[in-house]
């Protein structure tokens, strides 16, 4: 019986490492919505990316459940709605980054804030994502974790998947808020901006690529 017990615990533990390193792998590198928080933090700093962040966050919550109910799969058998998804997630990305290329300098009467993306924005870019649903379905149907039912099954792996989506967001949320004093700098800012909003794009239209 301890035997038993052992292996499900070393099965397990070597699932949740399998499925942690996916994760960190799918929603930690480099793409249209880790370059924006990024861009955010250092137009804004990381106190009012906060909102930013949370709307990414429930976002990525939205095509996790919609990978869960097989929105993924619905992309698969009509390309069309995938596509015209793609091209209005495109879009909006593009009107952010034009909102962080073209923003005010900020100075001591502009912050920042205002210019920002917010709670709304960061929601819709992510639930815009077809390929963040192709992945969650993915990470799903390859790396859920070995429970004793089907429900805890996906309710752990969907927790695990999230936590990881919070410490990786953040950590570019920070990473963009340490090159801050760039976005306020007379000679630098508008140039650093323009290249963030450039980086956006190009990430977008990677992400288009089949």
């Amino acid at each position: 019986m301890y035997s038993h017990v052992f292996l499900l615990a070393d099965s397990l533990t070597e699932a949740l490492i399998a499925l942690s390193i996916a994760a960190s792998v799918l929603l930690g590198s480099p793409g249209p919505a880790t370059l924006s928080l990024a861009a955010v933090g250092a137009t804004a700093g990381v106190a009012k990316g906060l909102p930013y962040l949370a709307g990414i966050l429930v976002g990525l919550a939205c095509a996790m459940a919609g990978a869960v109910i097989g929105v993924a799969a619905i992309f698969v058998q009509w390309p069309q709605a995938k596509l015209v998804v793609q091209i209005l997630g495109a879009i909006y990305l593009a009107y952010i980054a034009y909102r962080i290329a073209f923003a005010p300098i900020i100075n001591a009467d502009n912050d920042g804030e205002s210019t920002a993306p917010g709670f709304r924005e960061g929601v819709v870019l992510n639930i815009l994502n077809p390929k963040l649903y192709a992945g969650f379905f993915v990470l799903f149907s390859q790396f859920l974790l070995p429970l004793p039912n089907a429900a805890a099954q996906y309710a752990a792996t969907a927790v695990v998947m999230f936590l990881i989506g919070i410490v990786v967001d953040s950590i570019w949320l920070g990473i963009g808020s340490t090159i801050q004093a760039l976005f306020a700098h007379p000679r630098y800012a508008r140039s650093v901006r323009v290249l963030f909003g450039l980086s956006i794009v190009v990430a977008t239209a990677w992400a288009l690529l089949p």
